[in-house]
């Protein structure tokens, strides 16, 4: 149960998100986007990425409460949940992925396109991929495959799109298509403000290629 590495993947592009109406809820994304960036990629230790994911989390459900119309920090409130399971691991972690779930099931329902570059079916998605299945978890690859597609149908050419694409497929054993997804990964076009996070997927995906391309060769 490899539930660091199904935490830690959970992304998105807050770059692409729609125009904001209300003043201040933009730059308070931007704050949520680079704390999960510095907890996820920058903090290697694990007790204190726990900690730093649980912040961004609580910040991003309070403003949540603050704009209940709104599904874009219902998002982030799901991805730092994530990725402070996957911090803590074991039977806890999973919790924290049902809890995640249910954070992206509402957004979905308020506005699937919140974030822009199929943000909410990227990490549903990759929650449905990675996390164990029946009756441990919930996990379902055909559901996987659904979101991942729109996800890609969605950003085409996004890094985060591509890069769990890639993961599925790997998953499933297709290491040509993985290959293929990855490689599109590793070519996406930078999202201003994402930096950090840009350079953290882009190793993941070198480093996923580079597993998938020796299983190619046998």
């Amino acid at each position: 149960m490899k539930l660091a590495t199904l935490f830690a993947t959970l992304s998105i592009a807050v770059a692409a998100a729609p125009a904001v109406a209300q003043p201040g809820f933009g730059a308070s994304l931007d704050t949520l986007a680079n704390g999960w960036a510095h907890a996820n990629f920058e903090t290697r230790d694990k007790a204190a990425r726990a900690a730093e994911a649980a912040k961004v989390a609580a910040d991003a459900a309070a403003l949540a409460a603050q704009y209940p119309n709104r599904a874009e920090p219902l998002v982030w409130e799901a991805i730092a949940t994530a990725t402070e399971g996957g911090a803590k691991g074991g039977l806890g972690g999973l919790a924290k992925a049902k809890e995640a779930r249910r954070l992206l099931v509402r957004a979905e329902a308020i506005n699937p396109a919140a974030l822009g570059d199929g943000s909410v079916y990227t990490s549903l998605g990759s929650l449905y991929a990675q996390v164990p299945g029946f009756p441990v978890g919930f996990g379902d690859a055909a559901k996987a495959r659904a979101y991942l597609q729109k996800a890609l149908a969605a950003s085409p050419n996004g890094i985060d799109s591509n890069f769990f694409y890639g993961d599925f497929l790997a998953r499933q054993g297709d290491n040509a298509g993985a290959a293929r997804a990855l490689e599109k990964a590793i070519a996406a076009p930078p999202r201003p403000g994402r930096e950090i996070a840009d350079r953290g997927r882009r190793a993941e995906a070198t480093t996923l290629l580079a597993q998938v391309r020796a299983k190619a060769r046998g």
